[in-house]
């Protein structure tokens, strides 16, 4: 059998933690029947078409168009550039920080592709310590522009920049050499661009959204490019995709994890902090948070009422943030759940040196192994939770590659799902994200939007009442 992510969730329990915070036999019994319902109900609506997100695993012929791509511009280029924010971005980022070695953009030993930059943000001083550096490589330097409808204001701006600085210095020629566009097949800004200009292009696959779409296009040709096995990423996630499908509740990791922080947020604890111990994942704490957040944030229900429902997802990482956070975890309010990452098998695991003659107390770390200290730290933060009655939970990569990554991002996609069909509400909108971009157009003069501007200016005009 290939290589499984496991679920571990003792922790959780009354056994272990008393029936005060953990769950009894009882409960679990009760989240059982109210879930087991629901893994049929997801089923069907993916077999209906309404998740498109849940196909994206099979879709051979994107991985085709993306490798062929990849293949096409990766002896070509030096620099490989990502434009796009939030679900364009922290999936790309995430991907190469699991799957490629730490120094992988400054040792060329080390990289199997061009180095790597996403731009997720639009800080001009980011922006121009980057530009300055590839002004004299950019005929070696490609940019991806990722935008489903190519209006996105942060995306539209940093590509505008770019398009001016290509044209101004390699020519008429430079979008179509420099530059794909990852967008909406049909239609949308970006797409009349890309056709106008005969770029090279990819598609966002209809109704998936940006959070729910690494396993797409957006996520595969940055990865592809720099070596990740696609591939093997897509037939994790497909592994994955006959787990969560199992209507046994007990058996179904996607839906026993959803149950679990349902169970939680409705008992007070309403925060969900996802831990990796392991730099390789840290980054998909970071991908986590939108997903959860964006998905699960909602003010209506699916009858329309309100219930201003979603669980708080917090970034941490063993062992930095046991000097940072773990006083709060352990002596705060007992308000939070804890998912850990853990890694059994480093590959590497870098034996330590010898304590010297002045310090033999430090002799209990000569000969032992960072790998097993880093998840002795790990073991050890879990039991002093559980000292004081924290539910805590783990999922166990057996090591760190794209079979097992895949597994993760669509299990976790899962989950999302089953958490939105448990609290009731659509888990695929984001309906409170458009007035902030709405009142981001009117300041910046976007017609259509001059009466919305004259609205924001009481919020925006500095009081000097309150300018100390």
């Amino acid at each position: 059998m290939p290589e499984q992510i496991k679920f571990y969730y003792k922790n959780v329990t009354a056994e272990i933690i008393g029936a005060e915070h953990g769950i009894t036999e009882e409960q679990f019994k009760i989240l059982s029947e109210k879930t087991t319902p629901l893994i049929a109900q997801l089923n069907n609506e993916r077999k209906a078409g309404k998740t498109p997100y849940r196909d994206l695993p099979y879709k051979k012929e994107t991985a085709s168009k993306v490798k062929a791509v990849a293949n096409e511009l990766r002896d070509k280029c030096e620099n490989f550039v990502v434009l796009g924010i939030g679900g364009s971005a922290l999936g790309n980022i995430a991907l190469q920080t699991a799957l490629n070695p730490y120094m992988y953009n400054l040792d060329d030993n080390q990289r199997k592709g061009p180095r790597l930059f996403v731009f997720d943000n639009v800080d001009p001083a980011q922006l121009n310590s980057f530009l300055k550096w590839a002004e004299d490589k950019l005929d070696k330097t490609v940019f991806n522009v990722i935008s489903k409808s190519g209006r996105t204001a942060e995306t539209a701006s940093q590509f505008l920049i770019i398009r001016k600085m290509l044209l101004d210095k390699l020519g008429a020629n430079a979008l179509q050499r420099q530059v794909v566009a990852t967008t909406d097949p049909e239609q949308g800004t970006l797409r009349k661009i890309a056709d106008q200009a005969n770029l090279r292009s990819l598609e966002v696959p209809d109704g998936v959204g940006g959070r729910f779409s690494v396993l797409s296009a957006v996520g595969l040709l940055s990865a592809a490019i720099c070596g990740i096995d696609i591939d093997q990423l897509l037939a994790g996630a497909a592994d994955m995709d006959e787990r969560v499908t199992d209507t046994d509740f007990f058996k179904n990791p996607a839906a026993i994890i959803a149950a679990i922080n349902y169970h939680y947020y409705n008992r007070g604890k309403r925060i969900s902090v996802m831990m990796p111990y392991s730099y390789h994942l840290k980054d998909f704490a970071d991908w986590y948070r939108q997903l959860w957040a964006e998905s699960l944030g909602k003010t209506k229900d699916l009858q329309g009422n309100n219930v201003f429902v979603g669980p708080t997802p917090i970034k941490a990482l063993g062992t930095t943030d046991q000097h940072s956070q773990v006083q709060l975890y352990r002596e705060g309010p007992n308000d939070k759940i804890f998912t850990f990452l853990q890694v059994e098998d480093f590959k590497s695991p870098l034996p330590i040196g010898p304590a010297p003659d002045t310090a033999p107390e430090l002799g209990y770390l000569s000969g032992s192994q960072m790998a097993k200290l880093i998840n002795s730290e790990k073991l050890a933060t879990e039991y002093a939770m559980l000292t004081d009655k924290r539910p805590c939970m783990t999922i166990l990569f057996p090591q760190m590659n794209p079979y097992t990554v895949g597994q993760f991002i669509y299990l976790f996609e899962v989950i999302t799902s089953f958490a939105g069909a448990l609290f009731n509400i659509n888990a695929y909108d984001q309906p409170a994200v458009e007035l902030g971009k709405e009142a981001t157009f009117a300041l910046m003069g976007r017609e259509g939007f001059e009466e919305m501007a004259k609205n924001i200016q009481p919020f925006t005009k500095l009081d000097d009442k309150y300018l100390i």
